[in-house]
């Protein structure tokens, strides 16, 4: 851990001299470290760093909510949602439309059809803080579509499981969908409701005491979220939810800093333990028309958002590059699929396509004011410096 810890670092400081931001490098600190990288191998095993892996993804997510206010949820509820759906709609839809291109079998399209329809949340996450856009109009937005996302996520997965395992009974399927739906429902209805009551829970005044009580709550609901089939990270980013509009949500986003930056790190270095660059020769073309096909989509759905929230060329080009990187999800479909016993290149397509968006779509985020330039509408003006060229911040400075 102390090894992921210190490559992470060095590779994001050099990263730093030249302006990369620090997803792609700490994803890269783990490839050359892994088993699957001739050299030095730092972990033979990238099941070793799990549980720090799932903390530092809870740790991102939990952070999200915490942003992302009740306020705005109740003011563009009905945008957001028309917003998300509009983007699965255009970008599922054309996963499962490539993966029966493909022709490598229904059920290796309908995992194609996650993998490539949704984003990361992680990194989605990670990105807007690294480009300070956390306060940008499009972020609620952004934020909106990610959430849309996590809910149909919790119920896909829920509904894919059964297909991949050859169940023949759609009344199991139906019930693991009413579970994670109903569980979803409860956590809603506590953060539209119950915020008063949490407030009080939390109305800490000692630092470790507080410190102590968010993150066990964040831990443990996305623990219980996991059983019930919904994705441990939206349990953790609907308890976010909740405590960032109590008395202590201020001082909670100020003390959470430091743990989403060094757990985050390490949840994007076992990410890069778990991709053998060797498989992906074999995978190369189809990776790569998977990518274009995924920018082109994004782009449509941008301008959709725009359209609804009647944004300028500039914020629509941040919704499309923002909401480019694929991750984790595509990672859990990747396991499910190798379990299934399905098409043996399915694997390493998943880990090539993650792999390139995952290191160019902070790079393009970063460099979206390209993309306004050609968008319809009037030119947009020169981004901040920061933006031009994002950088990596030391943990906590955020």
């Amino acid at each position: 851990m102390g090894g992921a810890f210190v490559a992470a670092a060095v590779l994001a400081r050099l990263g730093n001299r030249i302006g990369l931001p620090t997803i792609p490098l700490f994803i890269l600190a783990g490839i050359l470290l892994g088993p699957n990288t001739p050299g030095f191998v730092l972990l033979h095993d990238p099941d070793d760093l799990e549980m720090l892996s799932a903390l530092g993804l809870v740790l991102l997510l939990f952070y999200l909510g915490l942003e992302f206010h009740m306020d705005d949820l109740k003011a563009g509820g009905r945008k957001m949602a028309l917003a998300g759906s509009l983007y699965l709609a255009l970008n599922v839809g054309a996963g499962l439309a490539f993966g029966f291109v493909l022709g490598w079998g229904t059920s290796e399209a309908l995992v194609l059809a996650g993998v490539l329809g949704i984003s990361s949340s992680a990194i989605v996450t990670k990105t807007l803080v690294d480009l300070k856009r956390i306060n940008n109009p499009e972020t609620k937005p952004i934020l909106g579509i990610i959430v849309v996302e996590d809910i149909f996520l919790a119920l896909y997965l829920a509904a894919l499981q059964p297909v991949l395992a050859g169940a023949d009974s759609m009344g199991s399927a139906l019930v693991q969908i009413g579970k994670a739906f109903g569980f979803l429902l409860v956590l809603a209805l506590a953060a539209r409701f119950g915020t008063r009551l949490i407030g009080r829970l939390f109305a800490i005044k000692d630092n470790e005491l507080l410190v102590i009580s968010f993150l066990g709550a964040a831990v443990l609901v996305a623990g219980v979220a996991e059983e019930f089939g919904v994705a441990d990270a939206i349990g953790a980013f609907m308890v976010g939810l909740m405590l960032g509009n109590t008395a202590s949500g201020d001082r909670i986003r100020e003390l959470v800093h430091p743990l989403r930056d060094a757990f985050g790190a390490i949840f994007f270095f076992a990410f890069g333990l778990s991709i053998d660059p060797g498989d992906l020769p074999v995978v190369l073309v189809p990776v790569l028309a998977a990518v274009a096909l995924t920018v082109l989509m994004n782009v449509l759905a941008g301008l959709c958002a725009a359209k609804i929230y009647s944004f300028g060329p500039q914020p629509t080009a941040n919704v499309a590059t923002t909401l480019l990187a694929r991750g984790e999800f595509a990672l859990i479909l990747a396991t499910m699929a190798a379990t299934a016993g399905l098409d043996d290149r399915l694997s390493p397509f998943i880990a090539g396509y993650v792999l390139i968006l995952a290191v160019v779509a902070p790079l393009v985020a970063g460099r979206s004011h390209w993309l306004a330039r050609v968008l319809p509408g009037p030119a947009p003006k020169d981004p901040p410096a920061q933006e031009q060229a994002p950088a990596s911040e030391p943990a906590g400075t955020h």
